[in-house]
């Protein structure tokens, strides 16, 4: 049953991945505060905290921040309330060190103490990171992570689920269940999606209201950020920024049929870009996917003009079909390549589309279908570990493909649709299970071998 909360599914915090860098953060700080609990005699003896880092977070956590993230975490810091400009210059120094409080106790904290293992390491899942506590050599306590994409994680021995013991008045763990009570209750999918996200989330109709405007708020603050900024982005690629110069192109444009493209384009890259330099995003569903959503209800609102009401219920169509492929798959590059990533945002954005124009279920869920079927296989391939290349312009291309899925599904009839939703993201698990872990966030193969030509 899916009991997520859309405020779970959209978060605000710093790129520029999600599974990098959101979720190691939340980590180190859950095990900050763990540490407090232990005896007096251990942290009388404690002395040095190890981080060991398995899978996408060894092979890519440095051009990803991991790392820098670990430390904030550490430190206290939380993703929504981080400053980006501080954060990356954490660990600029390769002998400065970081006071870390335990209780009484200062434990300094370096790039000494990181590990990025290569070795394979028996875990259930790709992104997993180990905390290590010792003194004079002996391990005190330790903690095992995953990081499994969208800032979600998970503690090892944890054996109960708060999301699992949360009770909703319309509960479904598929689409066709998740129909069959819009047909039974008569409501539409937008009344029954905030009767869920109110049981659990305990918030009122008008504070989930008012953090869905905060969210979207956020989004276009990205879009914004990224028309103004110009330049490079970090890293040794030296990839120059795009979205200005698209902006501009579009405005002296606008009296051409290519200029609507050019906009959208320019805004999907103007969040990506500012995600990959490590500024604030919101995940949709992650920071590497966090340029489609925030471009298309930019769009929404800057050039059809809906109203307010309009894009909220529009971001909830959204989170439904984000929840159903993280539930029944997975939305981490780790696991299902991009397809996980930007293959679901276009398929959310498609369905954000489809509520939007004022079509019922079945185009939403035709239109979310087009858009994860046509990114199955998708390979997550990062060039030097860095979300720039294939990630920001995919961001844009997925935004593209979410446009077009909206318009197959709403040109007909939904019931021509031979494919349902439930069955391409059972298709997607499939495919994401035998994909090689080359193609999943490890930089090993594709066009992150061609690193050499950048």
């Amino acid at each position: 049953m899916i009991t997520t909360s859309v405020f779970d599914l959209f978060k605000i915090g710093p790129g520029p991945s999600s599974s990098h860098t959101i979720g190691p953060m939340k980590a180190a700080f859950d095990f900050v505060q763990r540490l407090t609990r232990l005896s007096p005699d251990q942290l009388t003896r404690a002395d040095a905290i190890h981080i060991h880092l398995y899978g996408s977070l060894s092979a890519t956590g440095k051009g990803h921040g991991t790392d820098r993230a670990i430390v904030a975490g550490l430190l206290g810091w939380q993703p929504e309330t981080t400053d980006p400009d501080a954060l990356n210059l954490l660990l600029r120094d390769a002998d400065m060190t970081y006071p870390v409080q335990v209780g009484t106790k200062i434990i300094p904290v370096g790039p000494a103490s990181f590990h990025f293992e290569r070795v394979r390491y028996d875990s259930p899942y790709a992104n997993t990171m180990v905390l290590k506590l010792t003194g004079n050599g002996d391990l005190l306590t330790s903690e095992e992570y995953y990081s499994i994409g969208g800032g979600f994680i998970i503690r090892k021995g944890d054996t109960t689920d708060a999301s699992q013991q949360r009770t909703v008045p319309y509960p479904y763990s598929t689409m066709n269940e998740l129909k069959a009570h819009l047909s039974k209750s008569g409501l539409p999918l937008a009344d029954v999606l905030l009767a869920n996200e109110m049981a659990v989330s305990g918030k009122s109709l008008r504070e989930v209201n008012l953090r869905l405007d905060q969210l979207i708020e956020a989004m276009h603050k990205a879009v914004r950020r990224g028309l103004r900024h110009r330049g490079t982005l970090p890293g040794t690629i030296k990839l120059r920024r795009k979205a200005p110069v698209l902006f501009q192109q579009a405005r002296s444009l606008s009296q051409s049929a290519d200029s609507f493209l050019i906009f959208l384009n320019a805004y999907c890259l103007a969040a990506s870009e500012e995600n990959a330099a490590g500024g604030i995003v919101v995940t949709a569903p992650t920071s590497g996917a966090s340029g489609v959503i925030p471009g298309l209800t930019y769009l929404a609102k800057n050039h059809f003009h809906y109203s307010k009401s309009t894009l909220r219920e529009g971001m909830l169509a959204a989170a439904a079909i984000g929840f159903l492929v993280k539930h029944n798959a997975s939305i981490s590059g780790a696991e299902m390549g991009c397809m996980g990533e930007i293959g679901t945002a276009s398929a959310m954005g498609a369905a954000f589309l489809t509520h939007c124009a004022g079509h019922g279920i079945d185009a939403i869920e035709s239109a979310a279908e087009i858009g994860i079927e046509h990114h199955l296989g998708m390979t997550c391939d990062p060039i030097g570990g860095y979300v720039q290349i294939p990630c920001i312009e995919r961001n844009a291309m997925g935004a593209v493909k979410a446009y077009n899925a909206f318009l197959l599904a709403s040109s007909g009839s939904p019931g021509m649709q031979k494919i349902s939703l439930d069955a391409v993201i059972k298709v997607m698990k499939a495919t994401g299970r035998d994909m090689s872990t080359k193609y999943k966030e490890t930089s090993e193969a594709g066009l992150a071998l061609s690193a050499t030509e950048c």
